[in-house]
């Protein structure tokens, strides 16, 4: 310490300087009296006080003991550096060291509080929204006053608008909360503030939009979209953003993720509601016109979007009946318009024209917009031409290979009569499948999946030779019939609609040889034989006429409360169907998953003199080979099957697949000999041959 003390302060250093200090300390508390150590206690205990006021409040406390304890070294200090005694808490360097660092708050906040809203606030925020928006669009915009450079700024300002700004602008503008029993919307433009915030409104409203536009997550386009339907009364207020608006949820409705297309949905709806003079004609013609887009293709993934857009159109449709009728007039007779092109011209491109998704998917469409608006005195003098274009849909093309259409054609106008209580004459359509198809002929080909009927609309000629083909072929017939009947099973001409099929149905079971669609058929016509006598036995009971409509109506509302033998099995049959229908789609999944190997032969290469040799063995028909397995059944076939299903229109029956295919087995088997013509005297002699023997084939209960 004394070698320390003569020493010049400036030739120590810190390290040095500090451990002279610590030495002191130490001697000071070995060798010093009681009286000198409570003292040092107490400045101990200063110190330790002091501690909170910093390190320069510290150093201060220790050059104080250093006077008591080491005069000599103190006045040395003094005479050398009189500085370094005299300081104040407020001069160390350590604070304005610390002061040039910004201290992160006990408590984090949002940058921008918008508890209390000022004109000013609101403004600066619809300035820094705009600018964030311009950053999606890629563009540096000039008229922008701030810039937003950051991702955690830009979701930072976007997250504070979705959260706050609709509740901060009802409190600028003073709008009161509407009641919860007022139907009536309040509009911003009501409050006396709206002039002087207009602006910011348009400003804010218009990046809304911008911003749905250029967003592809969708769970960020669904928050962005709920905030938007908070501000639909700002858009009423607004006609050119509001149509802006219009464009984009009608994009997002067509296009986008289930919930987006929800809530894209609701706002439509919302809009429309409260301005139908203003918006309601112009978007359902948008919406139409996009529901039609939408419908090119259709696949097992696709069919659900379809339906949403169907059955929401048909709610945008039943807003205002008038409406309805004008658009609904226009578009059937667009199709009306094409069908008969079809039925005159009879060409190709002409029958391609009604023969596709889209035309199914609008027949669908108008079904159940008459469907659900139903009963409307407006709307009902559609339901016949509808029926009528459906009808010359199926009679188009009435081959094996379209059975697909003409069951989607049938479902649609199952759903029109059901719903409307309008009897639309089903039956023949479906019945007359079972004289054109022959069902006992053994299938060329073995299926690996079931056909989805669902999501076809004409089957190539490996579908027709296909087991799968006839399997769910007479699964529709029996859904498709049993449905019919559900609808009509109340009324009280049951026994008298039912008796063409009961006879078609006992005709099919003595035919048919196969068990399977045996059992299907047989089970059908027991609950239609069923329902049948009781209808009758209900109906001997009644004391009035055929000619009494009301008593009429009364008897069939009454046989419909009380339910027949036909809507209970309906119902529990509906209800295992569906299982059944889950069950295959899980099923389908799972196979899916699998990942069997795929078994890869080598093919056997030919010699070109053995080609030459049996060259015509190979020139059969070899379309059924090449084609695969086509379970989509689209539009894009070949152009000889076309030609083909137009020779089988002229001549005018539904078994021509059959004659294609028998033919070309007997150009494969017989090409090599031509057949022997035979005389008119030796066709005679077969024609009067032995008579054929006609035997009922019996069946037992197990078969």
């Amino acid at each position: 310490c004394l070698c320390m003390h003569c020493r010049k302060l400036e030739d120590l250093s810190v390290d040095e300087f500090l451990s002279g200090f610590d030495a002191l300390e130490r001697e000071d508390s070995l060798g010093a009296s009681p009286q000198e150590s409570a003292e040092y206690k107490e400045s101990v205990l200063q110190e330790s006080s002091l501690k909170k006021r910093g390190q320069a409040s510290e150093h201060k406390a220790q050059l104080s003991r250093l006077k008591h304890n080491d005069p000599e070294f103190f006045k040395f200090l003094q005479e050398n550096d009189e500085k370094l005694l005299n300081f104040a808490d407020s001069d160390s360097s350590e604070d304005e060291e610390e002061e040039k660092y910004h201290k992160l708050p006990s408590q984090l906040e949002v940058c921008l509080s918008l508890q209390s809203p000022s004109a000013r606030l609101i403004r600066d925020i619809t300035q820094a929204f705009k600018a964030a928006v311009a950053t999606t669009r890629g563009d540096g915009d000039n008229e922008c006053r701030y810039a937003v450079a950051d991702s955690s700024v830009f979701n930072a300002l976007i997250l504070l608008c979705i959260r706050n700004m609709h509740a901060s602008l009802t409190k600028l503008l003073h709008i009161r909360a509407p009641d919860k029993d007022q139907k009536k919307l309040i509009l911003p433009s009501s409050s006396p503030r709206w002039q002087k915030h207009q602006l910011d409104i348009k400003m804010y409203l218009s990046g809304i939009v911008q911003l749905l536009g250029s967003l592809t997550q969708s769970t960020v386009t669904a928050a962005v979209l709920r905030h938007a339907h908070q501000m639909v009364p700002y858009y009423l207020c607004l006609p050119k953003q509001a149509r802006q608006f219009l464009k984009q949820l009608i994009k997002q409705w067509s296009t986008g993720e289930e919930t987006v297309r929800v809530i894209a949905f609701l706002a439509l709806n919302k809009i429309c509601r409260h301005k139908q003079n203003v918006y309601l004609n112009t978007v359902l013609k948008q919406m139409y016109m996009a529901y039609v887009q939408n419908c090119k293709f259709t696949s097992p993934t696709t069919l659900p979007v379809i339906n949403f857009l169907q059955h929401t159109l048909a709610e945008m449709y039943a807003l205002d009946t008038h409406v309805s009728y004008q658009h609904g007039f226009v578009y059937i007779r667009q199709l009306a318009v094409h069908l008969r092109n079809a039925m005159n011209m009879k060409k190709k491109e002409t029958y391609q024209s009604v023969y596709n998704w889209q035309y199914v998917h609008c027949l669908y469409l108008w079904c159940r917009v008459l469907s659900t608006i139903y009963p409307s005195e407006v709307l009902e003098p559609l339901i016949y031409p509808l029926c009528q274009v459906i009808s010359g849909c199926i009679r188009l093309m009435p081959i094996s290979r379209y059975y697909p259409l003409r069951l989607h054609c049938v479902r649609a106008l199952l759903l029109l009569s059901g719903r409307t209580r309008t009897f639309v004459p089903v039956l023949p359509f479906l019945l007359e499948i079972f004289q054109q198809e022959d069902f006992n002929k053994k299938p060329g080909r073995m299926s690996l999946k079931p056909i989805n009927f669902a999501v076809v609309l004409k089957l190539s000629k490996t579908n027709l030779q296909e087991k799968a083909f006839k399997d769910g072929l007479i699964e529709q017939l029996y859904d498709l019939i049993l449905e019919y009947f559900h609808t009509q099973a109340h009324s009280i001409g049951f026994p008298e609609l039912a008796l063409p099929t009961i006879i078609q149905l006992k005709a099919f079971l003595k035919d048919c040889r196969v068990s399977t669609y045996c059992k299907q058929m047989r089970q059908l016509l027991e609950k239609v034989q069923e329902n049948s006598a009781f209808v009758t036995a209900r109906r001997q009971k009644a004391a009035f006429g055929v000619a009494d409509a009301p008593a009429v109506a009364a008897w069939e509302n009454q046989v419909a409360e009380e339910g027949t033998p036909l809507t209970k099995y309906y119902s529990q049959w509906k209800k295992l169907r569906e299982k059944e229908i889950q069950l295959e789609i899980s099923g389908k999944e799972r196979m899916e998953d699998l990942n069997f190997p795929e078994i890869k032969r080598k093919k056997p290469q030919a010699k070109v003199e053995d080609k030459k040799e049996f060259k015509g063995l190979f020139e059969s028909d070899s379309d059924s080979d090449s084609e695969g397995l086509m379970q989509g059944g689209s539009d894009d076939d070949d152009d000889d099957d076309d030609d083909e299903g137009l020779e089988d229109l002229s001549d005018a029956s539904g078994g021509g697949d059959d004659d294609d295919e028998d033919g070309t087995e007997g150009k494969a088997c017989g090409s090599k000999h031509a057949p022997k013509q035979v005389s008119s005297e030796e066709l005679q002699e077969l024609a009067g041959g032995d008579e054929d023997l006609v035997e009922d084939l019996e069946l037992s209960d197990q078969d």
